[in-house]
């Protein structure tokens, strides 16, 4: 017969509690892993800031930038208000995010960044019209989506 095994507290990705045998108030841990990957399941902040809203709705996420009052010492988490108080989840290297006020999507590698808008071809010894519009079209496309901004 194979050993048991012996499971963490919480999920290695998003630190979702996980029950264990005799544990109490186990409803409180359900209620609370569900409330996160409510959260977290289509990845998507209302937005980017370094302080809470005055009045926050149950189940809001935000991308913290540089932390301030309640929001101090949690840079580049994502704060998701769950049961009238703050929870923090670090984020994982490839980690993607859509910002709805700034209309983006965010990659997390070391730090949080966004797509860059490239520079219009401008010049050139030849001239190609047709080259210069699809790229113009592919630049406008990836604004669309929240690729670039």
């Amino acid at each position: 017969m194979p050993a048991p095994t012996d499971f963490p507290s919480s999920t290695s990705n998003f630190s979702l509690p996980l029950l264990f045998a005799g544990q109490s108030q186990k409803e409180f841990f359900v209620n609370e892993a569900i409330a996160l990957i409510d959260a977290h399941l289509h990845r998507t902040v209302v937005s980017s800031q370094p302080t809470p809203p005055a009045i926050p709705n149950e189940g809001e996420a935000y991308r913290v930038t540089s932390g301030v009052d309640d929001w101090s010492g949690q840079d580049d988490t994502i704060a998701v208000f769950i049961g009238g108080t703050w929870r923090f989840q670090s984020p994982v290297s490839g980690m993607t995010i859509f910002d709805r006020n700034a209309g983006q999507f965010l990659h997390f590698s070391t730090t949080w960044s966004s797509a860059a808008e490239p520079a219009l071809p401008q010049g050139g010894a030849v001239v190609d019209s047709e080259a210069r519009t699809a790229i113009e079209a592919l630049i406008q496309a990836l604004k669309v989506v929240g690729i670039l901004i």
